[in-house]
């Protein structure tokens, strides 16, 4: 209950303080991720969260896919074949890139084995648009771009997870017969994406026989019907929930274009809460305690993951594009760790495998100083391509009595 209390209080801040955080370098996400640091072990002590508690997982599990979710709505299959390639650049070249970037750094400056460094690199390879909301959320901001770091991010999660899973039975018990459980694999990440196509299929369909449909204020739940089963289904046949969400939207948006309008306002507010949720529990795992058992080799892995990996190995993924040199920066700089690298890092922590426990201190403190970096410079630079109105509330400036129509007042805070 306590901890119910304190994501009460953290998500009445976060809105009070959202319209100032939308127009300047503070991060919401960043005030949950302290809110749960500060009432952790480490601080107040107010909640007693430690990585193997279930609520970490559940909790990272239901936020990843519900922002893959509603990250699939945002695909549109005729812009995404008249440009595909650019997506295809970044996960064919830049991720393995950043993949095997990351394997070097851990191996010669935090010392783990390759195979365990290897593994670091898989976990950590996948992107979150979540805390560049202000670059991918944005019509301002050219189409392609936003294409590109939603699709990237959207598939990463689903690619990354079967390389995860070999390299925990290569450094684990299982070392020798990775090879083993290359089927099983194979088989989860099918079924996540027949699910995640056949069952919306079959939900619109059964939703355009003369005598069934909704009532409009329930459409928004059909979609929401769609995700629960979708997400439990899964669950219960070890599909991939990740690669069935993000498809799900997608078919979703492709064949049902006024369920996705309908279900819009709703779904966005869920996946907040569900990411506000997994932040102030992942929050209160960032103890003192976890930052001092990295060492100095660490946090140059961390620093160099962030500024050097991710940045060079997209701009090399991009060379020849049509991106200009800004568009190209900005998509090389947000490749932010998010809730996938959350939850596979806690797979790698309750594997059991011999350097786990350091594996997890490292992924944990890239992610939050990744968290930290990507989600207070999204707004900044959002600006380079005169995104005004990022608050979406008037300004100081503006007198409510003489605020002009809509339309007109899209720059209110610049």
């Amino acid at each position: 209950m306590v901890l119910i209390v304190v994501f009460g209080v953290a998500l009445l801040i976060a809105v009070l303080l959202s319209g100032l955080a939308a127009r300047t370098v503070l991060s919401t996400s960043f005030l949950f991720l302290v809110g749960g640091a500060l009432v952790s072990d480490g601080f107040l002590g107010l909640i007693h969260i430690t990585p193997d508690s279930e609520i970490v997982s559940v909790t990272a599990d239901l936020a990843l896919f519900a922002v893959l979710f509603t990250d699939g709505m945002h695909v549109s299959f005729p812009k995404l074949r008249a440009n595909w390639k650019n997506p295809a650049r970044a996960l064919g070249l830049g991720m393995p890139v950043a993949f095997v970037g990351m394997a070097l750094l851990t191996h010669y400056l935090v010392g783990l084995d390759w195979t365990t460094s290897f593994l670091v690199g898989a976990v950590l390879a996948p992107t979150d648009p979540v805390f560049a909301s202000a670059i991918v959320g944005r019509k301002e901001v050219p189409a392609k771009l936003r294409q590109l770091l939603n699709v990237e991010s959207g598939i990463n999660d689903g690619l990354a997870l079967p390389v995860v899973l070999i390299f925990i039975a290569a450094a684990g018990p299982t070392s020798g017969h990775a090879e083993a459980s290359l089927p099983k694999i194979a088989l989860e990440l099918v079924l996540g994406l027949v699910f995640g196509v056949v069952l919306p299929l079959v939900v619109i369909g059964l939703v355009r026989f003369r005598l069934l449909g909704a009532e409009p204020k329930l459409q928004p739940l059909l979609p929401l019907a769609i995700g629960v089963i979708l997400y439990a289904t899964c669950h219960l046949t070890h599909a991939n929930p990740y690669l069935a969400a993000f498809s799900a939207g997608a078919v979703l948006t492709a064949r049902s274009p006024e369920a996705k309008t309908a279900f819009e306002p709703l779904g966005e507010a869920l996946a907040e809460l569900a990411k506000f949720a997994a932040l102030l529990v992942f929050g209160a795992l960032l103890t003192p305690q976890l930052f001092g058992d990295l060492s100095v080799g660490g946090y140059v892995a961390v620093v160099l993951a962030i500024v050097l990996i991710r940045p060079a190995s997209l701009l090399l993924s991009l060379v020849g594009t049509r991106f200009t040199r800004q568009e190209k920066l900005v998509a090389a700089w947000f490749g932010p760790k998010g809730f996938a690298s959350v939850v596979y890092g806690l797979l790698v922590l309750q594997a059991g495998i011999p350097q786990g426990e350091e594996a997890f201190t490292l992924i944990a403190v890239c992610i939050a100083f990744s968290i930290v970096a990507h989600s207070s410079t999204d707004v900044p630079i959002a600006r380079l391509f005169h995104v005004d109105d990022l608050a979406g509330v008037p300004s100081a400036r503006q007198d409510e009595d003489t605020a002009r129509p809509t339309e007109e007042t899209g720059h209110a805070g610049a």
